[in-house]
């Protein structure tokens, strides 16, 4: 009986999400804008067959803002860019449905999936933060509501989807005997009309040999999670326990399949950091090292992003956690209210608290056995399809490319060769037929 595959992606978060990991000896200061630095990252994930490499992305800062936040690359830009020095690794980008237009993010993914021959995806968020409004001719109160913002997104999809699909695979014909260019009768005008948008079409981009982009999807609420179960073909999720993560995954695989979706056609993938060692206590120092390099008023200044950019300072350090009602449901509301429950269930003081969040200990560290076992576990108990790896120490990701994929690879959990040349296919996912052509075969059969 073969063993399930695992997948891998790597996220590209320059100079790193710890708020002070920029300051470590080995860090490059400068990685958030560092092209070659990119470059490398992204070269050495495609040697380790990874199926694809992930940008992040936010549309608001603050002076307390993670540095990385604060000076960073573009997603489309910059994966476009590195489309031209890969061959077979996917190129994961996130954009926003609250603060752009699909027609412009369809021609965006559309592009990015032919300038890379099909190696395109879409990590498609809402904006949590409500300062983004400010930055997009809007009040703080005029940024939409948790489930409007989801409302908002499940149209989009519809439009994003549908626009993809205006030229039939076979509709370019280029005869210039003929001097036919394309056949009309392959061509579809969209004509949506809905609660949030109008959108005409067609779409000026063809479709790649993947047929559409791949759409990632990372929310955690009840209305992220049923947001994923329509329309993700891959979700970024994060889990700490494996308890959690089957829980998780077996939530979202059945809302999926409640909605008539295959299951197995939506790949679930926890992010994680990982700090390897060459024994335990090296990958122990590691993490010490990152950690220490943290102050109290840093970690506040990072608790403070999911809540709004709420100051925390104003609080009692070693008093319980304040009580913040309502306070950040509008924006992360799953990670809010779960920090809100474990400081009460734990009795922890703010101090704690934001320690923790800020420089939170892996739960992959240890040496690349280690890590593998724990990689194998979570794949066969069903806590995960593959995972998203971050690099929690200078080095993360070379160092998981080095030390632990070949150790999958020998217990046949990882590929030694990519299977495809597009992102679908690495990820084992179908081609999704354009809906024109799928109507028109239904016709004739009928």
């Amino acid at each position: 009986m073969s063993k399930k595959k695992m997948r891998l992606g790597a996220i590209l978060h320059g100079v790193g999400g710890n708020i002070s990991g920029w300051r470590h000896p080995d860090a490059i200061t400068d990685a958030s804008v560092n092209f070659e630095l990119y470059k490398k990252w992204t070269l050495k994930a495609e040697e380790g067959k990874f199926d694809f490499v992930f940008i992040a992305d936010g549309l608001y800062i603050t002076e307390k803002s993670i540095p990385h936040f604060l000076n960073r690359f573009e997603p489309i830009t910059i994966l476009s860019a590195l489309a031209g020095i890969s061959s077979k690794i996917g190129l994961v980008g996130t954009l926003s449905t609250s603060y752009s237009e699909p027609f412009t993010v369809a021609r965006q993914f559309g592009s990015l999936d032919l300038i890379s021959g099909g190696r395109a995806g879409w990590n498609v968020v809402t904006s949590p933060l409500e300062g983004s409004a400010l930055n997009y001719g809007k009040r703080e109160d005029q940024h939409p509501a948790h489930a409007e913002r989801y409302r908002i997104a499940n149209e989009y999809l519809e439009v994003t989807t549908g626009l993809w699909d205006s030229w039939e695979d076979d509709a370019f014909v280029r005869d210039k005997e003929k001097g036919v260019f394309f056949d009309p009768s392959k061509l579809h005008t969209l004509h949506h009309k809905g609660e949030f948008f109008s959108v005409k079409g067609p779409l000026n981009v063809a479709r790649s040999k993947q047929g559409q982009p791949v759409i990632f999807q990372a929310g955690a609420s009840e209305d992220g999670k049923n947001f994923a179960a329509k329309v993700a073909n891959a979700i970024f999720t994060g889990q700490e326990t494996l308890e959690d993560a089957k829980r998780y995954y077996d939530d979202v695989k059945g809302r999926a399949k409640a909605l008539g979706r295959n299951p197995d056609d939506i790949v679930i993938l926890p992010g994680i950091g990982p700090i390897v060692g060459r024994t335990q206590e090296e990958a122990e120092r590691k993490y010490e090292e990152i950690a220490n390099l943290t102050s109290i008023d840093k970690a506040l200044d990072f608790l403070g992003r999911f809540y709004e950019h709420h100051d925390f300072s104003q609080y009692p350090l070693d008093e319980p956690f304040p009580e913040l009602g309502d306070l950040g449901r509008n924006s992360f509301q799953s990670a809010t209210d779960k920090m809100k429950a474990w400081a009460k269930a734990e009795g922890l003081t703010l101090r704690q608290v934001a320690l923790q969040v800020a420089t939170p200990k892996p739960t992959f560290l240890g040496t690349p056995e280690v890590i593998a076992d724990k990689l194998q576990e979570w794949l066969e108990e069903g806590g995960a399809d593959g995972f998203i790896v971050g690099h929690a120490a200078p080095q993360g990701l070379e160092d998981f490319v080095e030390l632990v994929v070949p150790i999958l690879q020998e217990r046949g959990l990882f590929r030694e060769e990519y299977e495809a040349d597009t992102l679908r296919g690495n990820l084992g996912l179908p081609i999704p037929e354009n809906r024109y052509t799928k109507q028109n075969q239904t016709v004739v059969q009928l």
